[in-house]
């Protein structure tokens, strides 16, 4: 089966201006990245829609979103320090939030094996109520509150090297939503330490593992092993929905961990062996060198395709790097919890 690519050109009319580092040039850089799975015949496009109001305050309540159309109807303007709208954003945000619902509904359809969503604004950092971070509407985390309240249950995996704190904050207490993140620390916007795991009926439900500046994959790929998949097998998630930031590639202008794009490969490889396939959507987050973008999503698909990640001509896996300290601390963590 196919992947599943779902895009629009209005996610280029989200302006950010000059020098910003979140530009339209990304989805180009994206597009890229698509050329071989597409000329391979294992790319199918697939028209979004965009979310609908109800859809929307899944997560927000309508004061926020009316908000962020009266700043795109005055022709946009800066949200705060680094986030800002222009005259299409809104409606850029809410087709971006509505690609993830297209994609899911596309797959139980059994048109693909799993989707990848090229959007923009990203989401991650919005919270209920505040625009942060490039993000203006919490993308992924209306697909994953659309998918828990029809039953299922919905396993978020964050990849970005920014902690996804929005995504966070909607599902903080809830338990039918497992939230996991991996991102650098120190590192904006200051959240996701390792004793953050949910709230009320939600605690338990929400796994942060900060990693120093320089860890590489053999760090990430322990960490799925030790960590992610004895939390995952035991949530036994029917979704697999992925907020696929490319900016802890080595090259990334932003951050300092040290991954290649076969580092992507191989954890998308190991989080999918969870699920059947037609039960993955992955939402493009953050990455800002557009070369390294590039490399990142061809790799990306080649694992939702179900290609060996370790046979795909791309740049290597990496090792060597810091972090195995950090994850002892996580998993020293994690056992007084389980034990308590």
């Amino acid at each position: 089966m196919p992947v599943l690519l779902a895009t629009h050109p209005v996610f280029l009319d989200h302006l950010t201006g000059p020098h910003h580092p979140e530009r339209p040039s990304r989805l180009a850089a994206v597009a890229r990245g698509c050329a071989e799975a597409s000329r391979a015949g294992r790319l199918t496009p697939i028209e979004p829609r965009p979310a609908t109001r109800s859809e929307l305050e899944l997560v927000h309540p309508a004061w926020y979103l009316d908000r962020l159309d009266a700043v795109a109807t005055a022709g946009g303007g800066w949200i705060d320090a680094d986030t800002s709208a222009s005259a299409a954003s809104a409606r850029a945000a809410a087709m971006a939030a509505g690609a993830g619902l297209t994609a899911v509904d596309a797959l139980r359809r059994g048109e693909g094996r799993a989707a990848f969503c090229a959007v923009r604004p990203p989401g991650h950092h919005a919270t209920r109520t505040e625009a942060m971070g490039f993000c203006l509407v919490s993308n992924i985390s209306v697909v994953a509150a659309a998918l828990a309240d029809a039953g299922e249950r919905v396993w978020i995996l964050d990849i970005d090297a920014h902690h996804g704190n929005g995504t966070q904050d909607v599902f903080y207490d809830r338990p039918d939503v497992l939230f996991v993140s991996t991102h650098q620390w120190p590192l904006y916007p200051g959240t996701g330490r390792r004793t953050e795991t949910g709230a009320g009926a939600g605690v338990g439900a929400t796994m942060n593992i900060p990693l120093p500046p320089g860890t590489t994959g053999d760090v990430y790929l322990r960490v799925f092993d030790e960590l992610v998949a004895p939390r995952v097998a035991a949530f036994a998630p029917t979704w697999l929905l992925v907020s696929a930031g490319f900016d802890a590639h080595r090259d990334d202008p932003l951050t300092e961990l040290d991954l290649a794009a076969a580092d992507f490969a191989a954890l998308t490889a190991r989080a999918m062996a969870f699920l059947p396939a037609g039960r993955t959507v992955a939402m493009l987050e953050g990455g800002y060198d557009l070369e390294a973008l590039a490399a990142c999503t061809d790799a990306f698909l080649g694992a939702l395709a179900g290609e060996r990640p370790d046979t795909a001509d791309r740049e290597r896996a990496t090792n060597g790097g810091p972090g195995h300290e950090a994850v002892d601390a996580v998993c020293a963590h994690w056992a007084r919890s389980t034990s308590g």
